[in-house]
């Protein structure tokens, strides 16, 4: 059947930055996703590396749009170009270096579908099985709650960027920002604070590539990065040292 961008149900937004090692396997899990009518949209970062050059496998079909800018400018507004080029009515945001289970994208519109009445549902996100940087498994999974409120998420950042699937008109509302902070944690309490609740699925449907040289996979730096959070979001001192604690012992918690 050939693509009709005006029946495109979700958007896959991929920003990437010198990928060419792991990004092809990430497209493929994207385009493959079962029963979902969708779009990829990679957002080529600006990198000496092309992305072009080994999604060449992946050219011919029309659900794949890569966007090749000129200058680097982080990954917030990576991911935001993509979003305003979107065609779908939700978006889902996938990293370079991560892939999905075949069933991802179905499971979470399963929820929105089935809860169109309830305007709490903010996100869909879901649970990520760990994989090292050269995507041998760990053994290790971090599950999600079926539920996640504000204050839920203030504790812990138990929602995963590549596990995302949000309607668009939300994701227009808040663009990501702060490179030099969580800037996905920072989208993700924002809406919850408007919009109420993200609903989980406590299943391994990403396979989450953990680098220890990226924000979140250095530990000290992390830390310093959402303790800013706490801060820009205009949390008092106190505020910023409880959560910081509840942040420490979940994220021990999170990655024994």
């Amino acid at each position: 059947m050939p693509y009709n961008s005006e029946k495109t149900q979700v958007s896959v937004v991929i920003p990437c930055y010198n990928s060419n090692r792991t990004i092809k396997k990430c497209v493929e899990s994207a385009l493959s996703q079962e029963e979902v009518l969708l779009e990829v949209i990679v957002v080529d970062d600006g990198g000496s590396e092309k992305a072009a050059d080994v999604l060449t496998d992946f050219l011919c079909d029309e659900r794949l749009n890569i966007i090749r800018l000129e200058k680097n400018k982080g990954v917030a507004n990576a991911r935001n170009t993509g979003v305003k080029a979107a065609n779908g009515e939700y978006i889902a945001f996938l990293d370079s270096d991560d892939w999905w289970d075949g069933r991802k994208l179905k499971k979470q519109l399963e929820i929105f579908e089935n809860n169109r009445i309830n305007k709490n549902i903010a996100l869909v996100c879901t649970g990520r099985e760990i994989y090292d940087s050269r995507g041998n498994a760990t053994g290790k999974y971090i599950g999600v709650k079926e539920k996640i409120t504000y204050e839920d998420l203030l504790k812990t950042n138990s929602i995963n960027c590549s596990s995302v699937l949000i309607p668009k008109k939300t994701a227009l509302e808040f663009p990501m920002g702060h490179d030099n902070m969580h800037e996905d944690y920072i989208t993700w309490l924002s809406i919850l604070k408007k919009y109420g609740t993200a609903y989980g699925i406590d299943e391994p449907l990403l396979k989450y590539r953990m680098d220890i040289k990226s924000k979140s996979g250095n530990k000290f730096k992390s830390a310093y990065m959402t303790y800013n959070v706490y801060k820009y979001l205009g949390l008092n001192f106190f505020q910023r040292i409880y959560h910081m604690m509840t942040y420490t012992i979940n994220g021990i918690k999170k990655y024994r």
